[in-house]
């Protein structure tokens, strides 16, 4: 029996390509199901909802196939609960899947319900949530691993260093909290995170995107390659030989395989705004925004911010990260003024550091490789940490040297 609350940390599967349809009593009832009908998850099923209820439901169905999953609102109106589940099981066919929004938390009720078919009983008041969750769990099987992270990461405007804290993110997730993940580089043209993990693979998401009908687990599996022991890095050619304005869905199949098999999934998301890029965005488990302390930065991001929100309304806010902030002689818009005229929390500062930066790039290496414990590096630890929901890092030191080895490093650099 579940309720109206719903973790916001909880990943819900994104419901298959069914038809639901819906029969509410009460206005309230039918606003909350069209509001998660509307939702990021429900994107490929096709939803109604209408009044009238059970006895509704039953004249619609009399003479009619039912749909995959009926939502009926049961005890808002008089009469008797089970007599109107009764009569709708009369007309629904073998396969339909019932959910019923009741009004009573009642055990011997409830199991009467469940003995009787139906998939799930939701205790009014509910949320557009609690209503997407219920659907995707009758489609999920209980036996599959859970469904991995999605991170989606993107610069407000070019040059903004989105692609390097993405891949330090995701290097972070898998190395101190021991995550396996993948870094996927949706940049076809100019993805740079081969440079950046100096590998250089054959096939990467090129492959997989101009491909579409051979993806699978053991085709993606091959696409991938290896970076650490627990980060797989899913590159991009970065050749200029096809164009890549893809179709809006031409990535999904193979984000669908990742989750099903990786615990995260760090996406690499270019500056540019397609359907595509929009799609992965919007479908993402969380965003990060990266931008400079700079007006065009700042334009930007409450755009990106206004359109994220208004197409996500159930999921949690794009988490801000300005980088390269505290350049010598360069004006800038102070922290709390870029939070302030977004209306949303700095989730990160990040100082401006080039030769750090600098040296990373050009060795392939991750920030934490050329300068163990620097400030940059808690800083994007720390991010990891929130995105995942891990609030400290689990990593232990490799020897007792360690803190000794890293100050060294430090002294040598500068």
């Amino acid at each position: 029996m579940s309720d109206a609350t719903s973790p916001t940390d909880r990943v819900i599967a994104p419901v298959p390509r069914i038809t639901v349809q819906a029969f509410c009593e009460s206005p309230d009832v039918a606003a909350v199901i069209e509001a998660a009908a509307a939702d990021r998850r429900m994107q490929k099923a096709h939803a109604r909802v209408q009044m009238g209820g059970a006895p509704a439901a039953v004249e619609a169905f009399r003479n009619a196939p039912t749909p995959n999953v009926i939502i009926v609102e049961i005890g808002a109106a008089k009469g008797s609960p089970l007599a109107a589940l009764d009569g709708l099981a009369e007309v629904c066919d073998a396969g339909t899947k019932v959910v019923v929004v009741g009004h009573v938390n009642d055990v011997v009720l409830y199991r009467e319900f469940i003995r009787r078919g139906v998939s799930e009983y939701l205790i009014a008041p509910i949320d557009p949530v609690a209503v997407i969750a219920a659907i995707s769990d009758l489609f999920c099987n209980p036996s599959a691993e859970p469904l991995g992270r999605t991170i989606a990461v993107v610069g407000a405007k070019g040059g903004v260093g989105a692609s390097t804290l993405a891949h330090n993110i995701a290097w972070s997730v898998a190395r101190d909290f021991g995550t396996a993940t993948v870094i996927a580089d949706l940049d076809v043209a100019f993805g740079t995170a081969g440079l950046n993990f100096n590998q250089d693979p054959p096939q990467g998401v090129a492959e997989a995107v101009f491909a579409p009908e051979r993806v699978d687990a053991n085709f993606v599996d091959r696409l991938l390659s290896k970076c650490t022991d627990k980060l797989s890095l899913l590159a991009a050619p970065a050749t200029l030989d096809r164009p890549t304005d893809f179709a809006e869905g031409s990535f999904d199949g193979v984000i669908d395989v990742l989750r099903a098999s990786v615990p995260c999934i760090v996406l690499d998301v270019p500056h540019t705004w397609s359907s595509w890029c929009r799609r992965m965005l919007i479908g993402a488990d969380e965003i990060v925004v990266v931008a400079a302390p700079d007006l065009a930065s700042l334009r930007n991001a409450r755009n990106l911010f206004e359109v994220l929100k208004s197409a996500r309304p159930h999921d949690r806010m794009p988490r801000l990260v300005l980088n390269g902030v505290g350049m010598p002689k360069r004006p800038e818009i102070a922290t709390t003024e870029f939070a302030k005229a977004l209306d949303a929390p700095v989730a990160a500062a990040v100082p401006f550091d080039p030769a750090l930066f600098g040296t990373a790039a050009n060795n392939g290496q991750m920030l934490a490789e050329v300068q163990a414990g620097s400030k940059v590096t808690e800083i994007l630890t720390e991010l990891a940490g929130s995105l995942t929901g891990r609030a400290e890092a689990r990593r232990g030191r490799a020897n007792l040297l360690e803190p000794l080895l890293a100050r060294l490093a430090r002294r040598k650099a500068s």
